[in-house]
């Protein structure tokens, strides 16, 4: 019997990033993750700085004005000190700080993450929240064919519907 579980699911929790570089990804680019994540890294030393923390990715589904749904995907990294002048096609933030998410931890082999996502949008469901519908995706760790992940969802804040009233 397995002693660790595979995906814990908290409430009301804060993701909180400082000094961060950002990089969203075209979708020709995203077969590219990997690729991407090492000019992130070099991006970072060019400029004396290092980083600091696992990766961060960030994604969410849009509708463009065809009506078309357009994935957007973000590379995010903290780094050791600030950096000023980005270049495109990175942006800086000195902090990202989401608050009132749900929170998943998720222990097990990277191909079942997307299961994380899927108890976090069905705890969602049976507690009547509503989700806004990005996820922040912590590496936190990757070893012996397992990766553990901490996934960030954010709740939609309090939209006035006529049952509310």
């Amino acid at each position: 019997m397995n002693t660790i579980e595979k995906i814990i699911v908290k409430d009301n929790k804060i993701l909180k990033l400082n000094n961060v570089l950002i990089r969203e990804l075209a979708e020709s680019e995203f077969m590219n993750i990997n690729k991407i994540a090492y000019m992130m890294d070099s991006y970072a030393k060019s400029k004396g700085n290092a980083i600091v923390g696992p990766m961060i990715n960030y994604s969410a589904a849009k509708v463009d004005e065809s009506g078309k749904v357009k994935i957007i995907l973000k590379l995010m990294v903290q780094l050791k000190n600030p950096i000023h002048n980005v270049e495109v096609p990175y942006e800086f933030e000195n902090q990202i700080r989401i608050t009132n998410c749900l929170f998943a931890r998720f222990n097990e082999k990277e191909e079942n993450l997307q299961f994380a996502y899927s108890k976090l949008q069905l705890h969602a469901f049976e507690k009547d929240v509503k989700l806004k519908g990005d996820s922040y995706t912590v590496f936190v760790e990757n070893k012996d064919g397992k990766i553990v992940a901490d996934v960030f969802m954010e709740v939609k804040k309090g939209d006035l519907d006529i049952e509310s009233l």
